[in-house]
């Protein structure tokens, strides 16, 4: 009898948490991947650059253009725990001096002032100190 208590308990327990509505309740990480694109340095970037000063401000592109090696390309993805991925593409052109003739970003980079969170630190007021005679004052 308390067999079939216990089972029916179980299949009851199980059947409510399949239906259940929760979501997200698991934590994700936010996940960048590719080239980590700052819209303070992409705002750096001039035509007339060298290969030598685009790599130093943005570092290594994720793509060169196998078939000329006059076009590279710098891919940032983000995907902020569940929200859906977003996507900068930004490419540089040369030409055949090795200068930037022109670059295009697909869409603009959120500024960092409005990225950053607010992690302002409150720290509780200090407790007055108390001596070991005055144990029983307040």
């Amino acid at each position: 009898m308390q067999f079939k208590f216990i089972v029916t308990t179980l299949i009851f327990a199980l059947s409510v948490t399949a239906c259940s509505r929760i979501n997200k309740v698991v934590y994700r990480i936010d996940v960048p991947q590719g080239n980590y694109l700052q819209a303070s340095s992409v705002a750096q970037l001039k035509t007339g650059m060298t290969t030598q000063q685009v790599q130093y401000l943005l570092g290594t592109p994720v793509l060169v253009d196998p078939y000329s090696s006059n076009t590279w390309y710098y891919v940032f993805l983000q995907q902020k725990a569940y929200e859906t991925p977003e996507q900068h593409t930004l490419v540089v052109n040369f030409d055949q001096k090795g200068t930037v003739s022109h670059f295009d970003l697909d869409k603009p980079l959120p500024n960092e002032e409005q990225a950053a969170p607010n992690n302002t630190i409150i720290n509780a007021p200090e407790a007055p100190k108390k001596r070991w005679w005055q144990f029983g004052k307040k």
